[in-house]
């Protein structure tokens, strides 16, 4: 009977300790004691519409052995809640394979595999390097010239450097309808700040990483300081992009329309009213967002303001 308890007793106490590991490494920054300074990936309590995530064009991250900054950077958007993430690269690449076998036949019927079923990107975010130094050699690289980033942040940039493990990031987020640049930030790390990575809060921090194919940026060490580098940026452009409007789509300018039958323009939704122009097929028209029935108001090229049947129109392309 003693021995059974004892037993027990040791299997409870093992169920406990594995309890306690997974509890420290199942989400970012749940750690205790000593590892207590693991970063934390910003939240949002409401999403600020969608995201496409591009890499830059220089494949700076290749001169490190490192894998593409894109899927480090999809982790971060996907654990704050801020977007809605929308695939560009080879998800795209496979829906689109979906999308041919089902224009051919090729899918069962009620597939609902098809065309006008793909999210739009509001946003796209790009991650990069900074480096004051136009002719960087390959310990100290970067993608992106310090002068352009603002507020004062320009001169203490240098790219990545092997021989101090630092690291000098950028993050820019571009509205795709107005391509306004709505948010820039910078991000800065080096080795010495970040003695958490070597203890069990390291491990439970780099988990989701390793799995969205970025092991390289949690087993080497100039992979862990760019990693935080881009943490310490995003976290900045969190606290940018809170303020913003969850209705990208129907806050930006409305889309341009051209005429594909002739018409004209008029001062009231109205036949009958004044006429303020003749409108040909091919003329650019930009509708205002106001609308009556069939009735959009638009503005042509030359500023003439005046209302035209929709049924005269379609988008632009």
């Amino acid at each position: 009977m003693k021995r059974k308890l004892r037993t027990g007793a040791i299997i409870g106490l093992g169920m406990l300790g594995l309890c306690s590991g997974l509890t420290a490494t199942a989400g970012l920054g749940q750690t205790s004691g000593s590892n207590s300074d693991v970063p934390q990936v910003p939240t949002c309590d409401r999403k600020l519409g969608t995201v496409s995530v591009k890499e830059p064009e220089n494949s700076w991250w290749t001169q490190y052995n490192l894998e593409s900054p894109e899927a480090v950077i999809k982790v971060l958007v996907f654990q704050s809640k801020c977007f809605t993430l929308v695939d560009r690269g080879k998800g795209l690449q496979a829906a689109q394979a979906e999308r041919t076998l089902a224009s051919g036949g090729e899918l069962v019927g009620g597939s609902n595999v098809g065309k006008g079923q793909m999210k739009a990107a509001d946003y796209v975010l790009v991650p990069d390097i900074a480096n004051r130094n136009r002719h960087a050699d390959s310990t100290n690289i970067g993608g992106l010239m310090a002068g352009l980033i603002p507020h004062g942040y320009g001169e203490a940039f240098g790219g990545l450097s092997l021989k101090s493990k630092t690291a000098d990031v950028v993050l820019t987020l571009t509205d795709v309808r107005s391509t306004e640049q709505v948010a820039l930030e910078q991000g800065h790390a080096k080795k010495v700040d970040m003695g958490w990575s070597t203890g069990g809060g390291g491990a439970g921090f780099y988990g989701p990483f390793i799995a969205a194919g970025a092991s390289s940026y949690a087993n080497t060490e100039i992979g862990q300081v760019v990693m935080q580098a881009y943490l310490e940026a995003f976290t900045k452009l969190v606290s940018d992009i809170k303020t913003m409007s969850p209705f990208a789509s129907t806050d930006n300018a409305s889309q341009a329309v051209i005429m594909s039958k002739p018409g004209r323009l008029y001062t009231q939704p109205d036949l009958k009213s004044e006429v303020v122009r003749d409108l040909s097929p091919g003329m650019t028209l930009y509708p205002t967002g106001e609308k009556m029935g069939v009735w959009w108001k638009a503005t042509d090229e030359l500023g003439n303001d005046g209302w035209v049947p929709s049924t005269l129109f379609q988008l632009a392309k």
